[in-house]
């Protein structure tokens, strides 16, 4: 290795360093804020929260990946570009295809590990995270009761105060409703009372001062009315079982078989399965479809081929017109018994190749972003070599505006490809072959040293065209002359 590639790696390095953390970052920050309506007010601890931001980390990577080299090659190239070291460089006789070379394959093996990445730890990420999710939205809210709102998360009761202090234990005129008893509610009415809550969160106490418990025994149905019993009370204590708000994890072998949690190898033992499953439908229907409706062939194929041809005739002119009514009756029956039938081998075999779909789609994913890290490199580099600004200013607008195209053709792509629109092969790289034609673009504008982006460049050529608007107006005028 030469001085001049180590030179042009420890330059991409840093920037790239630093921009991937940056990306994903942002990217963790847009996860949180989609989900921060299912995270606050769980009481999750820390720990649950550190194991999702990690697990939801690690699956995004592939994604960061290809903006942080897209910025970083900008910025790199533009640095050089800005303090004339590329001017340097060419004016030495190396061209921009010889200086880019030691990066490009910096790149391809950020691109192979990106692949192993996506293989391997992201369906372990995905399966930890994507089951801490599910558990994390499915759980209760902290327990929390409102002054002057009727609170019924607890199972089997309903809860009303008045009134709460500062303290967040004392409470007012409190009202429980006792939905559990078989034969009618109890309802307990109390003056005041303190709220204690167990060490470990299990049970919820109510020590209630000066009150009454309301309850109705012998309840025998609507047309007998049992009794109504009062009992008045200077303390009182009331226990709730708070297990229910316990964040609780599910099995995670539950999510094991989604097509996210699964590396290639697995991704093809599952199509292989599911295609076959997908061809027993369709042995299934036409087996169906062939023993009610059978289709009788010449037997005396020669007499077929000597016999002279028949004229066509309506269906009506054939069937006699005493039986035409009966005759197309039966048909009709039998054409909806068929349809009748057939509708839900039809859904299952749609149901069974639109998980085959996903499946490829997931497969095609692991390849494509890692590809992408390329393809973005082949567009920031002589991108960052035309403009030739340095810092983080221009290169992350021009970074921004590739990715979003990257991004928008990558999820019109894969939604096509789920729903049977394209191939999965095309859908899945529809982005990269979108933006492998600007890359190779881009690469002849630099190594023409092309004026691409010079508001100079521009300022002529509109100057230009309006002394061109000139002169053809002079000519106008003079020939009406």
């Amino acid at each position: 290795m030469k001085k001049l590639d180590k030179l042009i790696i420890k330059t991409f390095l840093g920037p790239f360093v630093a921009t991937f953390f940056v990306t994903l970052f942002v990217l963790v920050m847009q996860f949180l804020w989609k989900y921060v309506d299912d995270l606050v007010g769980k009481g999750l601890d820390t720990g649950v929260i550190i194991q999702l931001i990690a697990y939801t980390s690690a699956t995004l990577v592939t994604l960061a990946l290809p903006l942080a080299v897209l910025l970083s090659s900008i910025m790199t190239f533009g640095n050089l570009g800005e303090s004339f070291e590329l001017v340097a460089l060419k004016s030495s006789g190396i061209s921009l295809l010889r200086f880019i070379r030691p990066l490009l394959l910096v790149c391809s093996v950020i691109a192979f590990l990106a692949f192993l990445f996506a293989n391997y730890v992201i369906p372990v990420a995905n399966l930890q995270a994507k089951s801490l999710l599910y558990d994390i939205t499915n759980s209760k809210p902290a327990f929390n009761i409102k002054a002057g709102v009727f609170y019924k998360d607890i199972p089997g009761y309903t809860i009303k105060v008045a009134q709460k202090d500062k303290d967040n234990q004392t409470i007012h005129q409190v009202m429980i409703f006792d939905h559990q008893s078989g034969g009618g509610d109890r309802i307990i009415l109390a003056e005041k009372g303190q709220m204690v809550l167990t060490a470990n969160k299990r049970f919820l106490y109510f020590i209630l001062d000066n009150g009454w418990r309301y309850e109705e025994r012998n309840n025998r149905g609507y047309t007998v009315p049992g009794d109504m019993i009062r009992l008045g009370f200077k303390k009182y204590s009331k226990a709730f079982d708070l297990s229910s708000f316990a964040f609780n994890r599910l099995n995670m072998d539950l999510f094991a078989s989604n097509q996210q949690m699964l590396n290639v190898r697995q991704l093809d033992v599952a199509i292989d399965s599911l295609q076959k499953i997908e061809n027993q439908y369709s042995k299934t229907v036409n087996s169906y479809v062939t023993v009610r409706y059978p289709f009788f062939k010449w037997k005396d194929s020669a007499w077929a081929a000597s016999a002279p041809p028949l004229k066509a005739k309506e269906f009506e002119d054939i069937v006699p017109e005493k039986s035409l009514r009966t005759v197309l009756e039966r048909a009709e029956q039998n054409v909806r018994e068929t349809q009748s039938a057939l509708e839900q081998p039809t859904q299952e075999f749609e149901d069974k190749h639109g998980v085959i779909l996903m499946h490829k789609v997931e497969w095609q994913r692991k390849f494509t972003l890692a590809a992408a890290c390329i393809v973005m490199f082949l567009i920031g580099a002589p991108l960052g070599s035309i403009i030739r600004k340095g810092g983080l200013g221009t290169p992350l607008v021009f970074a921004v505006i590739f990715f979003v195209i990257f991004n928008v053709f990558f999820m019109i792509g894969e939604k096509m490809a789920r729903n049977g629109v394209m191939f999965t092969w095309s859908g899945m790289w529809l982005s990269n072959m979108v933006l492998l034609p600007i890359a190779g673009f881009l690469i002849v504008k630099a190594m023409n040293d092309s004026q691409l982006f010079n508001k100079e460049y521009y300022f002529r050529v509109i100057q230009q065209i309006k002394k061109f608007l000139q002169r053809f107006r002079k000519k106008e005028v003079l020939k009406e002359i």
